[in-house]
This record gives C-alpha cells, structure tokens and sequence, in this order.
C-alpha cells in the first residue's frame, strides 16, 4: 500500500492530486509545519534523512521529491495514463515542464519569499534601513525581473495547446501547479496573464483536485 507522508501546505499536496487522477488507494500520515518556524516536524526525518516532504513509502520504498515520485508512480500505476506516448514531441515537453518546474520555476520564487520573510522580521532599528535597501535591491533588481519572465514563457507557452505538454492533461500539468499557485498568492500572477489564471481555474476545478484537498486538508501555497 502506498503511503504519502502528507506536510500540510506543501509539495505533497500534488501527490495526493496525482493519487486521485490515477484513482489509487493509499494511507495518509500528517505532519503539521510548527507556527512560528513553519518548518517540517522532525519526526519526517525518521521517514527521509532530509525531513522533507513530499515522501511516500510503498512497501520497502521510500522516495522522495516530487518529480521523482510522480514518476515512479506514473511508471508503476499509470498503465499509460496521464503522460504522452514516447517519442513524441508531447513526450519531450512532458518531461521538459515535469522538470522545469522546480528547476527553474520554483527558485525566484524562493528567493522572493525568503527576501519578503527578511523584511517582515523584527530587527534592530539601526540596521533595518541597511536591510531593507540590500533585499529591495535584490528583488527589484534579479528576483522580480526573473519572475516576470518565468511567467511570460509559461503564458506564452500555454498559448501553443491547451495543456503544458499538449492538448491533454499530463502530471506535467500537476507538478506545474504549484510554482503558478505559489506566483498566484505572492509573486503577482493575475488577469493580465490569462492563460494562466484559466489554466489555474482548469485544475481547481478537477474532481480529483478537490477530492484530494478533502483528503489533505487546507492548503494555501
């Protein structure tokens, strides 16, 4: 039986929702983030040495990372569902956008949640106007200029078919979920990137979706 080691607001959510598409049975353990750190407990170290989810474990496996585990359970369960035929170009974009998305997504919008974190943290008077010139810079300058064109390609792209990897719905479109929902809620994705919000829409209206936020509980990226 398979086994998400389920992080609340996490990377896990997509593996819930790919769970759901393929329409397989598994167990869910939950792991709550600590309010104040918003870190992974340490009990998921006991799981995975890096304590970090998403992990699943299926009999003696343990896997962790998203693309690795959507593909594992593409290859074992799927029996052909939810990714393209091989050697097509569909196949290829599946592949590209399966690892695009935390490699070269996910990373400015990191940094821009971690530079927000900075300037929203207490500090010492005197030292704040250094702080905050320093992570402005650092945004105006790299971060937010790198969103903005992360999110022109992906707007652009999706102007090519109807999902990333073509007019079907692959688990590339699952695991590019969460770099648009997390641009969505902090990082300025709107209406004036169209195909993205409809594509946004398109998936939270998904039966599988919402079935595996009942499961999952809230989740706000």
């Amino acid at each position: 039986m398979i086994t998400v080691h389920h992080l609340n607001n996490s990377r896990s959510q997509r593996i819930l929702w790919l769970l759901e598409e393929l329409g397989l049975e598994y167990d869910l353990k939950y792991y709550e983030r600590d309010p104040k750190t918003m870190l992974a407990p340490a009990s998921l170290r006991q799981v995975h040495p890096l304590g970090k989810s998403p992990v699943i474990t299926d009999g003696e496996l343990t896997i962790a990372e998203s693309g690795a585990i959507i593909e594992y359970l593409i290859e074992r369960y799927g029996n052909g569902k939810l990714i393209p035929p091989p050697s097509t170009p569909e196949r290829l974009r599946y592949t590209f956008w399966l690892h695009y998305a935390e490699g070269s997504a996910m990373p400015p919008l990191l940094l821009k949640l971690v530079f927000d974190k900075i300037e929203e943290s207490p500090m010492l008077f005197l030292v704040r106007p250094l702080v905050m010139v320093i992570s402005k810079g650092a945004k105006s300058s790299f971060i937010e200029p790198q969103i903005k064109q992360h999110l022109d390609y992906q707007e652009a792209e999706l102007g090519k078919s109807l999902w990333f990897a073509g007019n079907e719905f692959t688990a590339a479109d699952i695991q590019m979920s969460f770099p648009l929902e997390c641009a969505a809620s902090r990082a300025g994705l709107d209406t004036s990137r169209p195909k993205l919000m409809d594509f946004l829409k398109g998936i939270h209206a998904r039966p599988a979706y919402q079935r595996a936020l009942e499961r999952g509980g809230a989740y706000t990226p």
